[in-house]
């Protein structure tokens, strides 16, 4: 049964939200299951370009990847809200597990490169939507709770602890163990912490089908799921996303071109980790600040922030300026997430957050495969350091619609938002 956390006079923070009951059920091993998804997309840019020699054709393949990923983790979400987190998990991480090492396979012994993008849609569409599950049983926990901005923040900031451990482990195993050893040891990561996860039944939210009424299929149960992508503010957030994963795709094989055109491959995953620290500590800022301000407005000086610093990357020249401009990127973007996934809490029904999380999952995902393909063909076939500019762009242009359309992620005030218990939040403090 789902567990509502009340008000308390104690001042809420990462120590109360720690000390939720059942929390560290489901946080261990969601964190061991949600790490490998940070060492795929380096990791397939790495293999395939080691053995075609093309960092446009391997941006082509992490880009069909993450186009699949983009187009089912919504189906993946709906799928948990109304039947279990648990039935879709188990077969899923199995189905990935062996697509990861059929494309490694393939990959390794030269097969066409038409095998390669083929074997690439199985892998992005079977991605677990480890992330998106874990913020939908904080949902189920906290809900009515002031500690549910926390809680995003912890969320984020967790995202971005995998992003700084999971290129660092891939790109190492990449090139100090083996090419292909990064893509395996993410299928062996996914199997084992997949399956633990999907094993803690107890915090998983309660399934549509289970509670809609006798007689009432998932589909014609009234308002009990209503789609996710009905709301405005989540299509919005869900361009804002887009924006988001170009960064992420197009730093990837940016930095990834740049180590290896002044010898230091290794670098790779020490630049792309310096980034994913600053958005880990920015994150970690975000969930301490007693926010006065409404979150859509937040989100869009966030956002500016963003675009302003991915303006200079392509400028850098040096390793410590790159790594530099990467922290401070890093530290703009977590805003965005923090406070995007911290309106799904405010927009959408407790019965569709799954997949409104899974959408903005895959629209960062979708941005990230735009970028990859964009980046490799540039770093392929214009100057050194061109890649940059795809951040840049793609920023940009998402900034320009959340601008025009940030009157529609505004929480609803009519009586419906007021019967979900949408409203203003109480400000978040830290301990």
């Amino acid at each position: 049964m789902a567990t509502t956390v009340t008000s308390e006079p104690a001042r809420p923070g990462y120590r109360q939200l720690l000390r939720t009951p059942g929390a560290w059920t489901f946080l261990l091993p969601g964190f061991a299951a949600r790490l490998p998804f940070a060492m795929l997309i380096i990791s397939i840019v790495l293999l395939v370009q080691h053995t075609t020699d093309s960092y446009g054709l391997a941006g082509a393949v992490s880009a069909v990847t993450g186009v699949s990923m983009a187009l089912f983790a919504p189906l993946s979400g709906t799928y948990a809200d109304r039947f279990g987190q648990r039935a879709v998990l188990v077969p899923v991480v199995l189905a990935h597990t062996a697509s990861v090492v059929t494309l490694t396979a393939l990959a390794w012994f030269d097969a066409p490169v038409w095998a390669l993008f083929v074997a690439a849609v199985p892998t992005g569409a079977t991605v677990p939507q480890i992330g998106p599950m874990v913020r939908a049983r904080w949902g189920t926990k906290l809900h009515g709770s002031p500690l549910m901005t926390t809680a995003a923040a912890f969320e984020s900031v967790t995202d971005e602890l995998t992003f700084v451990l999971g290129p660092l482990i891939a790109t190492a195993l990449c090139t100090s163990v083996h090419p292909a050893a990064g893509l395996l040891t993410e299928a062996g990561l996914t199997l084992i912490g997949g399956l633990l996860f999907a094993a803690r039944r107890s915090t998983q939210p309660v399934p549509t089908r289970a509670a809609a009424r006798p007689g009432a299929t998932a589909s014609r149960a009234g308002t009990a799921h209503p789609s996710a992508l009905r709301v405005p503010g989540v299509r919005v957030l869900a361009i804002a996303f887009v924006g988001i994963g170009t960064v992420f795709g197009g730093l990837q094989v940016s930095l990834a071109a740049y180590t290896e055109s002044i010898g230091e491959p290794g670098l790779t995953g020490v630049i792309y980790g310096v980034f994913a620290a600053g958005n880990m500590i920015a994150g970690t800022v975000c969930g301490a600040v007693a926010w006065k301000s409404a979150p859509h407005h937040r989100l869009v000086i966030g956002y500016l922030a963003l675009a302003i610093t991915a303006s200079g990357l392509w400028a850098a020249q040096s390793p410590v300026l790159l790594a530099g401009l990467g922290l401070l990127v890093g530290m703009s973007i977590a805003p965005g997430l923090v406070t995007g996934y911290t309106l799904v809490e405010q927009l959408v029904a407790p019965t569709a957050r799954t997949e409104a999380f899974t959408l903005l999952t895959g629209a960062v995902a979708l941005g990230q495969a735009a970028a990859v393909t964009l980046a490799g063909q540039l770093e392929d076939r214009a100057w050194e350091g061109a890649g940059f500019l795809v951040p840049l762009a793609g920023t940009t242009l998402a900034l320009l619609v959340l601008v025009t359309l940030r009157n529609r992620l505004a929480p609803p005030t009519d009586e419906r938002g007021a019967a979900r218990g949408v409203g203003h939040r109480v400000p978040v403090s830290v301990d």
